[in-house]
Formats: C-alpha cells, sequence, structure tokens
C-alpha cells in the first residue's frame, strides 16, 4: 500500500529531533520563477542565507508524488532541470501524488504544507494576489485563502506588482489575514519598495514578531497567517520609471498573447527579465534572500527559550 504521508529530509529530520529553528522555502521559484542555471545557484544561496542566520532550511516540493520537507540536492536540481514540473497549488497535492508526478509548490501549497509539518515561519519573495480585471475574470491567487486558515509566518516583499495590489490587501482584510510592514507602515511592491499602500502595522524586530505567534496561539482566536512585508531598501529596487513601463508593456502582450490563469506570472516576469536586461532578476535574488534572512532569525527567535513553541520545528 502506497505511503502518501510528508516526508522529511534529513537534516529537518535531525532539526525536528533536536527542537531547532526551520525555516520553509517553496520551490516554485526554482522551478517557474527563475531562469536555468541561475535557479540551482540562488535556491542554494537562499537555504544557506537560513543558515547563516542560524536556522535550518527546509525546502518543499514533491518528487514522485511525494511531498518532502527538506529536499535534498539533487532533488533540488531535479526540479530545476526538468521541463515538465507541475506548478502545485493547495488543490493539486492528492491528484498530483496520485499521479506520481514531480512538483513544485506555490505560496500556498508551501504554506499548508508548513503547517502541517509543525513549520511556523516561511520566506518567499512575493505573494500571489488578486490578479488585474479580475472583476471579469475571477483570476485570484489561492495564495489568499490558503492564508487564511494556515498558522504560518510569510516573509515576503509584498504582493507581486503585476498584481492588483489595492485588491489584494483589500482581500486579505476580508480573509481575516494579518498584515504588518516590517519597519515600516507602506506596504512594498515587490520589485520596488513602495507599492502605493498604507498599511495598519508595523513590527520592528524578530522579536516582536515572535510574539506575534506566541499571542496568536496564547489568544486562538484566529488561525490565519501573518504576512509580514519586507521592503527592500530604495537603493536596491528596481527603478520606479523602468518598472512602470516595463509592467504596462507586459499587460498588453498577455491581453495580445490571450495568456491567463497560472501562466501570466511566469510570462510577466520573463518579460521583466528580458526588458530590463536582467536587472528585475538581480532584484528578485536580492529580495528572496533578505526574506529568507529574515525569516531565519524570527525563528530563531520564537524558539529561544523553549523547544515546544507552537508552530516552531515540533519534534516528531
Amino acid at each position: 500500500m502506497t505511503d502518501f504521508a510528508i516526508r522529511y529530509g534529513e537534516h529537518v529530520t535531525r532539526a525536528r529531533r533536536d527542537g531547532r529553528p526551520v525555516v520553509a522555502l517553496e520551490s516554485t521559484i526554482i522551478s517557474h520563477g527563475l531562469p536555468h542555471p541561475d535557479n540551482i545557484r540562488v535556491a542554494r544561496e537562499i537555504e544557506q542565507a537560513v543558515r547563516d542566520n542560524g536556522a535550518v532550511p527546509a525546502t518543499i516540493g514533491m518528487i514522485d508524488g511525494e511531498v518532502i520537507v527538506g529536499l535534498e540536492d539533487a532533488q533540488v536540481e531535479r526540479l530545476a532541470s526538468a521541463e515538465s514540473v507541475a506548478k502545485l497549488s493547495v488543490r493539486d497535492l492528492a491528484i498530483a501524488a496520485a499521479r506520481r508526478a514531480d512538483g513544485a509548490t506555490t505560496v500556498a501549497a508551501t504554506s499548508a504544507i508548513a503547517a502541517a509539518a509543525g513549520i511556523g515561519v516561511f520566506a518567499t519573495g512575493g505573494l500571489g494576489g488578486v490578479h488585474r480585471e479580475a472583476n471579469v475574470t475571477y483570476d485570484e491567487s489561492a495564495d489568499l485563502t490558503a492564508l487564511a486558515r494556515t498558522p504560518i509566518v510569510v516573509v515576503c516583499a509584498g504582493v507581486k506588482s503585476i498584481l492588483d495590489v489595492g485588491a489584494t490587501l483589500e482581500r486579505l482584510e476580508t480573509l481575516g489575514v494579518s498584515v504588518a510592514g516590517y519597519r515600516t507602515r507602506r506596504f512594498p511592491g515587490f520589485f520596488i519598495t513602495d507599492g502605493g499602500f498604507d498599511i495598519d502595522w508595523a513590527l520592528d524586530s524578530p522579536e516582536q514578531v515572535a510574539d506575534f505567534i506566541k499571542a496568536r496561539t496564547a489568544q486562538g482566536a484566529t488561525e490565519g497567517a501573518l504576512v509580514l512585508a519586507n521592503p527592500l531598501p530604495a537603493d536596491e529596487q528596481l527603478d520606479p520609471a523602468l518598472h512602470d513601463r516595463t509592467l504596462a508593456t507586459g499587460l498588453n502582450l498577455l491581453a495580445e498573447q490571450n495568456i491567463t490563469g497560472k501562466a501570466v506570472t511566469p510570462f510577466l516576469l520573463g518579460h521583466f527579465h528580458a526588458s530590463t536586461e536582467g536587472r528585475s532578476l538581480e532584484v528578485n535574488i536580492r529580495i528572496i534572500l533578505r526574506n529568507a534572512a529574515l525569516a531565519a532569525q524570527i525563528a530563531v527567535a520564537a524558539t529561544s527559550g523553549s523547544k515546544a513553541t507552537v508552530g516552531f520545528a515540533v519534534p516528531a
């Protein structure tokens, strides 16, 4: 009989046993978000950023139908190099397992798997959200509803600026997902430092984020996520004027080529990469490395003084 239970990489198994802080990492950035071979190099750099800040990285993905928390190097290379890796959201996980598929997990799927594995901090680049013209297409990322029911801290650079950022913030509010800026009350726009919207709360240290986790657990009033928006410094962002021009031309191409659904984000990210002569890729990499470092610091703060903190490296 096939065992479809979550499987753990050896390094994550050891961390769970020892009560060490663990940070979840997605795999769609490897398979769909970055070009080959940069994706393999960056995947290793992301994991190293987590280690350098005191935590254990757990890159999540699916190999031959098995959900793996803590992909090994060869498995990362497999997802990075194959041409037909499925992009898995929550709804796809069981179907892909039944098909014995290889798959890379989105923010939604990674969050759900991480929470099931007892991991409470997750680093990514940018969230999915409400797509432009969603009033016509009803195109909205499953990231949003997944975060409404998943007790995890998602460290990100806001919502991808190719989406409708304002509508996404409204949906997060409706769904009861907590949103805070890291040392800011302006919501970042992924490639750019300021996405044009105020947010109500800021958290100013890893320790404050750890206190949020403890308060959420103690209160028992919600099991939703915290979206912790960590903006790039202004001198590291993509030039805002270049960003706006590139986005406008990319949106026109989407309409002309009738690109919809899961194909939208990789298409636009590829358009940004080509149109900015690689500058957007450099910014994308800086974003995820900074977020991985901050997520590790939060995981360390949350486990400090207690190996039994809910949602962090709970021993098996």
